[in-house]
């Protein structure tokens, strides 16, 4: 047995974390604080709590609210340049996934160059060279999603090629990641739900995914049988404060899982989706393509024995087929209210699958070679289309 765990992230987790922010050595003097471009951060308070505390350490720090929902290489660009004019010498991210992830590439680009592709080491990117140290991050997050606050990848759209393509560097880990889960509170329910089986599938792909091992195995199974637990919980209530500690909780996990294991091609596969359809959440197009993708996989007898593990985790206890998975999965999309969505009603449409996966299949060859039994494009297409509605 052989792993590597290296997570070098100071976390703070629990209700009300972030009062502590303030109290903390923070890794500079001046930060750019990146935020979306929505009010949700400044509706919570949370945007006014942190610009406080940074205020209160250090110099006022400069604003970035320009990140959307699937973060492009242009507003990556333009945040470098912004910390670049402004002396920014450390990053922080308040916000979700798409925010941290934007805040990675920000960090690394600010002292690099003007353009973070040049480093991006797969499809078009110029694959050169990290010289320069990235800014330190901090991460405040605000959702139970991706994971980003314990993990180096961040995953940039470039808009101009079509490709979104996940990048890891040792130095976009977080120094320092504040994981409160009343600041989740007021996401709404199909927000929740979206973010929560994105956890889930970090945690369930790095599960089957042929580079798990003992310790990754401990961290997933833990956060899918979170997730199982409390997700419906926290789409249907929004307020379960309990609900959202053990959903912030499964995330955590299943971001530190992904620097052990690695995701296998269902995320390559959305990622194509996504470039295609921007406003497409990332965790809405992983749902659609859930169980066409994982039935595939039982058709294939790729770990078997590993799937039955995961019902279990899901609360299928007597579970002795590997469809019991499966029918875990689709029960709990049903009790978040997420059975019907739709390619179609995002774009997609049949003819874009060919393009699709060879998308995939490029751009994220990474996670397509952790497969069990890997993919042809035939499959990826048949896939597509199975799931397609």
């Amino acid at each position: 047995m052989q792993f590597e765990f290296f997570v070098p992230t100071r976390i703070i987790f629990g209700e009300d974390s972030l009062s502590e922010l303030s109290s903390r050595k923070m890794p500079g003097k001046k930060a750019l604080l990146v935020t979306s471009c929505g009010r949700s951060a400044k509706a919570s308070g949370a945007f006014d709590r942190v610009y406080s505390a940074l205020n209160s350490v250090g110099e006022p720090p400069a604003v970035y609210p320009c990140i959307g929902a699937n973060p492009t290489l242009d507003s990556v660009n333009e945040g470098a340049k912004l910390a670049r004019k402004e002396g920014c010498d450390f990053v922080v991210a308040l916000g979700g996934g798409s925010v941290m992830d934007a805040s990675k590439a920000i960090a690394l680009t600010a002292p690099n160059g003007k353009n973070y592709w040049d480093f991006v080491a797969a499809g078009t990117g110029g694959g050169k060279p990290v010289e320069n140290a990235p800014l330190p991050l901090v991460a405040v997050t605000t959702t139970a999603g991706t994971g980003s606050e314990a993990d180096a990848t961040a995953v940039v759209t470039n808009m101009q090629t079509g490709e979104k393509i996940g990048f890891v560097h040792p130095g976009m880990f977080p120094v320092l990641s504040v994981t409160d889960s009343s600041l989740t509170l007021g996401v709404p329910p199909s927000l929740t739900a979206y973010q929560g089986f994105d956890a889930l599938f970090h945690a369930t792909e790095c599960y089957v995914s042929n580079k798990a091992n003992k310790m990754s195995d401990m961290l997933a199974i833990t956060s899918v049988s979170y997730c199982a637990k409390y997700l419906a919980r926290a789409v249907n209530d929004g307020s379960d404060g309990e609900a959202r500690d053990g959903m912030s909780f499964a995330n955590m996990l299943s971001g530190m899982v992904m620097t052990l294991s690695g995701c296998t091609s269902k995320h390559g596969m959305e990622h194509a989706m996504s470039a295609l359809s921007p406003r497409l959440a990332h965790g809405a197009g992983l749902i659609m393509l859930a169980p066409s993708y994982y039935e595939h996989m039982l058709s294939v007898h790729a770990c078997d024995e590993r799937f039955i593990s995961l019902a279990r985790a899901m609360g299928c206890g007597g579970a002795g087929s590997p469809h019991d998975f499966v029918d875990a999965l689709k029960k709990l999309m049903r009790e978040c209210g997420v059975e019907g969505l739709k390619m179609s009603d995002y774009g997609i449409q049949p003819k874009d699958f060919t393009a699709m996966a060879e998308n995939a299949m490029t751009s994220m060859k990474r996670v397509f070679s952790n497969d069990r039994v890997p993919l042809t494009k035939d499959d990826v297409i048949a896939i597509y289309s199975r799931a397609y509605r």
